[in-house]
């Protein structure tokens, strides 16, 4: 039955003649957007992910490292022998990173996270089991197979010769592992799901926690007063709504709405830590995408952050709009530009995506969309904590 014909016939019987008709607003499905937008690249990287066997911090080891077999190592990107002496402990180059660092973990680390999002992503697009099972196999392997499993700390992430077998700062290496649990998430109620592996899983996430809430490094880490502070925040409230530790994620939170967006954002939006930097726009960029997947994260009906402002007016949508400029058009970045990879951003940043979602935004999407969805470089990858939005929103 055709009832707009019906209604305006009455309409016509009754003598009512002045009614203007508008066509419904519907709010952007941006899941579906980004299904069309990423379907193809999506099956062709889960094509990959389904050869490839389990790699996990046991197949390599640096001598350098104060940690045995089982324990995750990595050293400071910016740090540098000294030419003065060999022997001399490493000094300080900032912004420039050391291409003879041992970064094997930190790029086996990154490689999970590829996998599991891809293997994750192409389960939400097809349903297929398949994917869930091969995601399992890398899951098991890092986190619950004794031969090859990671140590659920990070005590000796970015050392430095001659100065720290490892530093709180490290922590940042670990947000990695968000889109391992995000995918395991998005996949959970899958029929090829293994519950019982799934807890082994999440009981290691659950170590991971308490030495991140209770290790110096980690105290170091989430006081620290830029896009580390940020990180762990992010990560943590990430890890603990995979282990329903809803304490955890409220602490988050809070940490979010009195510690990072009042100390860390001016008054027009911008991140003055960051921009003090040698790399300020690449920072900017990753503090950014950083807060806003903070919110995509904690974010509830009751307490939702994209609508949250400190009492003098900041809030993470003053944050995107005032960074949006300069990614929407990148000649217009008053500072200088980044002493590395400046050429290399910005790519398909999620706080553009995850800030038109939250704001029905559709030009923050479409420059989203048309920005570079699957980076090659190495510095650009392990800097971009979603690469896998799908499995996000």
């Amino acid at each position: 039955m055709n009832y707009k014909r019906v209604l305006i016939c009455w309409l016509l019987f009754t003598g009512i003649t002045n009614i203007q008709w508008r066509p419904i607003d519907n709010k952007t499905d941006y899941k579906a957007e980004v299904m069309k937008t990423l379907r193809k690249q999506i099956l062709a990287q889960a094509a990959w992910a389904m050869q490839q066997q389990p790699v996990t911090v046991t197949a390599q080891h640096s001598p350098r490292s104060a940690g045995g077999k089982h324990d995750f190592f990595s050293e400071g990107d910016y740090w540098w022998p000294n030419p003065q002496s060999v022997d001399s402990p490493y000094v300080q180059r900032d912004g420039m990173s050391n291409p003879d660092n041992f970064v094997a973990h930190r790029q086996a680390m990154i490689r999970l996270s590829q996998l599991v999002g891809a293997l994750a992503s192409a389960y939400e697009l097809t349903h297929d089991d398949k994917y869930v099972k091969q995601a399992l196999q890398h899951c098991r392997a890092w986190f619950v197979d004794t031969a090859t499993m990671m140590n659920p700390s990070l005590q000796f992430a970015q050392a430095i010769k001659g100065r720290f077998t490892g530093r709180g700062i490290g922590i940042i290496d670990t947000i990695q592992l968000m889109e391992v649990v995000q995918g395991l998430e998005a996949m959970e109620n899958a029929k090829g799901m293994d519950h019982q592996l799934l807890e082994a899983i999440r009981r290691w996430f659950e170590q991971y926690l308490q030495w991140l809430t209770t290790h110096q490094h980690g105290k170091d880490e989430m006081n620290a007063a830029n896009n580390h502070g940020t990180c762990w925040v992010m990560q943590t409230a990430c890890f603990a709504k995979f282990t329903h530790n809803e304490k955890l994620k409220q602490f988050c939170r809070d940490r979010y709405k009195t510690v990072l967006l009042p100390n860390q954002m001016a008054a027009d939006g911008s991140f003055p830590q960051e921009l003090r930097r040698t790399k300020p726009y690449g920072y900017s960029i990753f503090n950014l995408d950083a807060m806003t997947t903070i919110c995509q994260i904690l974010s509830t009906k009751e307490d939702n952050l994209w609508n949250f402002s400190t009492p003098d007016g900041r809030n993470i949508r003053k944050g995107v709009e005032y960074l949006y400029t300069f990614v929407a058009d990148k000649s217009k970045w008053p500072k200088q530009p980044d002493v590395m990879y400046w050429d290399n951003w910005p790519v398909a940043q999620p706080f553009l995506l995850f800030g038109a979602n939250a704001y029905g935004n559709k030009d923050w999407f479409v420059t989203w969309k048309k920005l570079d969805h699957a980076p090659e470089v190495e510095e650009v990858i392990r800097n971009l904590p979603v690469r896998h939005p799908l499995i996000w929103l």
